[in-house]
């Protein structure tokens, strides 16, 4: 593992590492035993897309391992404004010890791991979200017990989310139905590799049909960065696409809820169900830092 790009790139063997990982500095962080293993590291953060969740946790994560975190905004690069990315890579590989991007196009996180010599971590894309999903996965690991055999159901938009998710369910052992509308599906390159996983993943227009024995549902805002010119035309789509108490009901007795955040009560969620479900969605916020915490010892300890 020398990047963490996609969750395509992983094995099952790697990601369980990885959550392994997390929840041990997730129990030294929480009994106050240190664990400077990037000390004298310094991490690159590139944001081209904004976030409350990605800066802090990161951040807070470098100084939790010793090391020393580095905020660089578009404007503070010349990346995107005359200098090719291969040259930016190749610079910043002199100065750091490794960069988190958070960006648009999934082929700049690429491009870094290819012209670059130090890791490089998707903090986000438009193509999928790995931090957060390894996130989810410790999270439900922790309230289930176990990943193998549990139904994740997702519901919305096939999305950066629902890439991650499906990819990363299905390597775990969990099977996967999501419910979108049909001209918000997952790409082809998602749906080709949920397609040999056999009848372990489904894909439905109907929220109902998906919910159906769900042990975990997961969701996620209608209109992501970038797409607010669109809001109107997407509540339009994704009218019905909601977890709520109809949902719930069809759902396992002990389902329980997932929101990478910011949610938008009363949209893709109830108020009512992301209020009974507060205490695994927070955790699961909490969760991005041990996680991340276990991405960056792996590549760069």
């Amino acid at each position: 593992m020398k990047h963490l790009l996609k969750m395509l790139d992983l094995s099952t063997e790697e990601i369980t590492e990885i959550l392994d990982l997390a929840d041990q500095l997730k129990y030294e962080l929480k009994h106050g035993i240190p664990h400077p293993h990037l000390k004298g590291k310094t991490l690159g953060m590139i944001f081209q897309k904004a976030s409350t969740r990605t800066r802090v946790s990161f951040e807070t994560g470098m100084y939790q391992l010793g090391g020393y975190p580095l905020f660089l905004s578009s404007n503070d690069l010349q990346i995107g404004r005359g200098e090719p990315v291969q040259d930016t890579a190749r610079v910043l590989s002199r100065y750091l010890s490794g960069i988190m991007i958070r960006t648009f196009e999934q082929k700049e996180v690429e491009d870094l791991a290819k012209y670059g010599n130090i890791p490089i971590i998707n903090g986000l894309t438009d193509f999928c979200h790995p931090c957060q999903v390894l996130a989810d996965l410790m999270t439900i690991r922790e309230f289930k017990g176990k990943l193998e055999g549990l139904k994740m159901c997702f519901i919305g938009d096939g999305n950066n989310m629902a890439n991650s998710l499906i990819v990363g369910c299905l390597k775990v052992g969990m099977s996967v139905s999501i419910a979108c509308p049909d001209d918000y599906q997952p790409p082809k390159e998602i749906l080709d590799f949920a397609a040999g996983y056999g009848d372990k993943f489904s894909m439905t227009n109907s929220p109902k049909e998906a919910a159906k024995g769900a042990d975990v549902l997961i969701t996620d805002v209608w209109a992501s960065m970038g797409q607010e010119g669109e809001a109107e035309k997407r509540k339009q789509a994704f009218a019905g696409y909601q977890i709520n108490d109809e949902l719930m009901a069809l759902a396992n007795a002990d389902a329980m809820v997932l929101h990478c955040l910011p949610a938008h009560r009363e949209e893709e969620i109830t108020e009512k169900v992301f209020e009974a479900h507060a205490k695994e969605i927070f955790e699961e916020a909490e969760n991005r830092l041990h996680a991340q915490k276990a991405v960056m010892v792996k590549l760069m300890a």
